[in-house]
């Protein structure tokens, strides 16, 4: 990549991705390697209110109602801290009616999930929603606000009423330095997000390992070819959003309203294809990660049968084995016994003993004792 000085530096573009279509947004800061560079994000945006985090854990970003007849959401990212903290990210390219209201709607969701089946205290984790905003607030575009925060405010004490629940809205266009006036980490991060999909190269300026990384990932030509049709889907859906709003200033917003709530709707649809189409593929690798669990319990119980078989093989031999010992060393004792007879008889014969008698003590037939004797026993 080229080197160019602060002063000399000017956008022109075409080589990175635009980080505010949906698959932009999603490619730089919604994919697990990749979560560095959102936790980054986050914490200079959190930095006033002193809040750092260390980890997150992306989760699903679809979300239900509570009964059948409630609504359903559907977040661009959705995470959770080591500290148990919910974070709702998100990504809005032009204006809306009642956004303000929506991204109430959508922070009741982590709230909610949060009360546990039974007995509770009620004691809630923190939830943040950030909004990426591609355009500006009508109410505070005056004294063109970059990032607002909101908290439940008391106005009788002028005090945050209650500090977890925080909403932090990024007006971009708002942001209007120039790339040597960027003091902060925070500045870099919004110059990058609005000029990214315009720069040739990287300003020496941006050379930092975070935003290096996120150059690397936006980088077009690196895209597999997948990727870069999801893209280019995508990129023609924001320029198809922007072009209707700008039709829609001339024609009248009633008109424009109407448009884009059809282009909302659409962007909905999607949101909910991907997420069936992401459960599919959750479903089938569950249905995958248990056919192997039955495959590893069948050769499992194949293993145990082989064993037990031959266990029982084993057993088997050892009884037979000592079977035979017992009967040899019962044939050993008869031997000895009947040697102990025979000595017996010759003793006996020896003291002159009749043979009737001998044959009466010894239960020898008078034959064996005469043999005996005769052989000089």
């Amino acid at each position: 990549m080229t080197d160019t000085t602060q002063a000399d530096f000017t956008p022109v573009g075409g080589r990175y991705i635009n980080p505010f279509t949906d698959f932009g947004f999603k490619k730089i800061f919604g994919e697990e390697p990749n979560k560095d560079l959102l936790i980054d994000f986050l914490n200079e945006l959190l930095r006033e209110q002193n809040h750092q985090i260390k980890d997150l854990t992306y989760k699903k970003t679809d979300r239900l109602g509570i009964s059948d007849l409630d609504r359903n959401v559907v977040f661009d990212l959705y995470c959770e801290s080591e500290e148990g903290e919910k974070f709702i990210v998100e990504m809005q390219k032009a204006k809306q009616s009642f956004f303000k209201d929506r991204t109430l709607f959508y922070s009741t969701f982590p709230i909610q999930e949060q009360a546990p089946k039974g007995p509770w205290d009620y004691k809630l984790k923190s939830v943040f929603a950030v909004a990426v905003l591609d355009f500006t607030f009508d109410d505070v575009d005056k004294d063109k606000t970059i990032v607002n925060r909101v908290q439940l405010f008391d106005h009788s004490t002028n005090k945050v009423f209650y500090d977890k629940l925080t909403y932090v809205f990024v007006q971009i266009p708002n942001f209007d330095k120039g790339i040597d006036e960027l003091e902060t980490h925070l500045d870099k991060w919004l110059y990058l997000l609005k000029n990214l999909a315009s720069f040739d190269r990287i300003p020496e300026k941006l050379k930092e390992k975070i935003f290096t990384k996120v150059f690397n990932i936006a980088e077009y030509q690196q895209l597999s070819k997948e990727d870069r049709e999801a893209y280019e889907d995508s990129l023609k859906y924001y320029r198809d959003l922007k072009n209707s709003l700008d039709t829609a200033e001339e024609d009248g917003y009633k008109k424009a309203e109407q448009k884009f709530a059809l282009i909302i709707e659409e962007e909905r649809k999607q949101k909910e294809e991907e997420r069936k189409q992401k459960e599919e593929e959750r479903r089938q690798k569950e249905e995958e990660r248990k056919q192997k669990e039955e495959e590893r319990r069948q050769k499992e119980e194949e293993r145990k049968l082989k064993e037990e078989e031959r266990r029982q093989k084993e057993e088997e031999r050892r009884q037979k084995e000592e079977e035979r010992k017992l009967k040899e060393e019962e044939r050993r004792q008869k031997e000895e016994a009947f040697q102990k007879i025979l000595e017996l008889a010759k003793l006996l014969g020896k003291m002159g003993v009749p043979v009737n008698e001998i044959a009466d003590k010894t239960g020898l037939t008078i034959e064996q004792i005469n043999h005996l004797l005769s052989n000089g026993h």
